[in-house]
């Protein structure tokens, strides 16, 4: 078991860090923000608190909320335009500091590729680090379902992009920040896992992780240390 020093250790020494984007990069679940762009958004809100409390597999409650939303690509392009993601206070100056120490940053997400796209352009993060789920649409613009081949679309899938990851770029030390359960599991393959709360606090989460940090200024002390 790794203690709270080992993790702070692997942190300071990491050559990847992966973060999770919604409630983590961002403040708001995009998927939540999408629904109530729609006009759905209590019957989805209740879909991912059941998914991130990990009482239903990711693919069904992804399943379930979009069969719920059917959002068209015009939809999801004028979320973008009205209501652009909220980054977290501190994201971007953890995200410069990271790449300063010559840290390869990855967003790792549930959530929707245009929509993190969105953010890492905002981050400075190539959109080749970015691993989303990928909405599709009929050719006049309706939603058509989701590509379900995609690693983050499956249970258990952050982790298995952390394996690609590793085997990919050779990587060594890799830590995976994030606030909910998804993110948890995927330590290991992580070597590292730091629990976030600064826009929800997750019971499962705060309770099972060995760093818990409310705020990214907590990290950002950690890097001083080097």
């Amino acid at each position: 078991m790794t203690t709270l020093l080992e993790t702070k250790a692997t942190f300071r020494a990491a050559d990847a860090v992966c973060f999770d984007v919604d409630s983590t990069v961002i403040k708001e679940e995009g998927i939540d923000e999408l629904a109530k762009f729609c006009g759905v958004g209590d019957a989805v809100t209740d879909m991912t608190r059941k998914a991130m409390g990990g009482t239903m597999t990711f693919k069904t409650a992804l399943t379930k909320r979009l069969a719920i939303i059917r959002p068209s690509r015009e939809q999801v392009n004028k979320l973008i335009t009205d209501h652009p993601p909220q980054l977290t206070e501190g994201i971007q100056e953890l995200v410069e500091r990271l790449q300063q120490h010559n840290v390869q940053i990855f967003l790792i997400s549930g959530g929707f590729r245009s929509i993190v796209e969105h953010v890492a352009t905002q981050l400075n993060i190539p959109l080749s680090h970015v691993f989303a789920n990928r909405l599709k649409f009929y050719f006049n613009g309706e939603y058509a379902g989701f590509d379900e081949t995609q690693l983050t679309a499956e249970s258990g899938g952050k982790g298995k992009v952390i394996s690609l990851l590793k085997e990919k770029y050779g990587l060594k030390k890799v830590v995976m920040i994030g606030d909910g359960a998804t993110d948890m599991e995927a330590c290991p393959p992580a070597n590292a896992f730091i629990g976030f709360g600064g826009n929800v606090t997750r019971l499962q989460v705060k309770e099972n992780c060995k760093w818990y940090v409310s705020s990214f200024h907590e990290l950002l002390q950690e890097l001083e240390k080097i």
